[in-house]
């Protein structure tokens, strides 16, 4: 396979054309998780580390999507914990002793719902925070690299990962390694041409898609989003975010 931009979208096209394919029955049924949580007053918490965090900006706080929803970030530890910016670094996601903490930190409620992302599903704040999340009671949405995931080993005292512990299991497509057009020279070289951020979006914007479907097949005016860039949309906006004050974080 040569490398260039018209093989990777040929990459890309096959692979989106795929997970919509397989996940269907999954973005149903995360929907209906999530359209339950919504009508019992829930929130919608989407938590993502790395390049995963760009699944939880998809879910949380952007035009065309749901209000009542709330983006968790490991930096949450420095804006809203106090913790020194010096804890912030790219192994902080290994450590399981985080997830208590931006548990803690959030603004969640029992009725609350959760969709985690992480491509190898592995390490241990993921794996811990989806523990507590379970334990705690809520309905858990996860998105993973099945094929990565199969290949590592936990990086969570328990040995589980991410998918163990998720009532609806996405699998966002992507190969062992994310990328997909592999270099001259073989493995030892590497590749180039990551999915996962493409396929978890795609998954996230169907889910959305769904919730809102089911919504609106029960009488209900949907809470989105409009553009902020738009006439009218921060009024629109400010208006259903003041229903859910106090539970939804947005600019961080």
């Amino acid at each position: 396979m040569t490398v260039s931009a018209e093989a990777y979208l040929a990459v890309v096209t096959e692979t989106i054309g795929r997970v919509a394919a397989e996940q269907r029955q999954n973005v149903a049924d995360a929907a209906d998780l999530i359209a339950a949580a919504l009508r019992a007053d829930g929130v919608v918490h989407a938590f993502g580390t790395g390049h995963s965090e760009a699944l939880a900006m998809e879910i949380a706080g952007r035009a065309g999507g749901l209000v009542p929803t709330n983006r968790i970030a490991l930096r949450d530890l420095v804006l809203i914990g106090g913790d020194p910016a010096d804890v912030l670094g790219p192994k902080l996601e290994r450590d399981p002793a985080v997830a208590h903490r931006l548990y803690e930190l959030a603004p969640i409620r029992p009725q609350d719902v959760f969709v985690l992302a992480s491509n190898s599903g592995v390490n241990g704040a993921m794996v811990e925070f989806a523990s507590i999340v379970k334990e705690r009671g809520h309905g858990l949405v996860a998105i993973t690299s099945a094929q990565h995931s199969a290949r590592m080993t936990s990086r969570h005292p328990s040995g589980r990962k991410l998918a163990d512990f998720a009532d609806v299991v996405l699998d966002n497509g992507a190969p062992y390694g994310d990328a997909t057009l592999p270099l001259p020279g073989g493995g030892a070289v590497g590749a180039v041409g990551a999915v996962s951020s493409i396929t978890a979006a795609l998954l996230a914007q169907q889910i959305v898609a769904e919730v809102v479907a089911r919504l609106v097949a029960a009488g209900q005016r949907p809470p989105v989003y409009l553009s902020a860039n738009i006439t009218g949309g921060d009024e629109h906006n400010a208006e259903l975010e003041a229903r859910y004050a106090g539970r939804i974080r947005r600019g961080s």
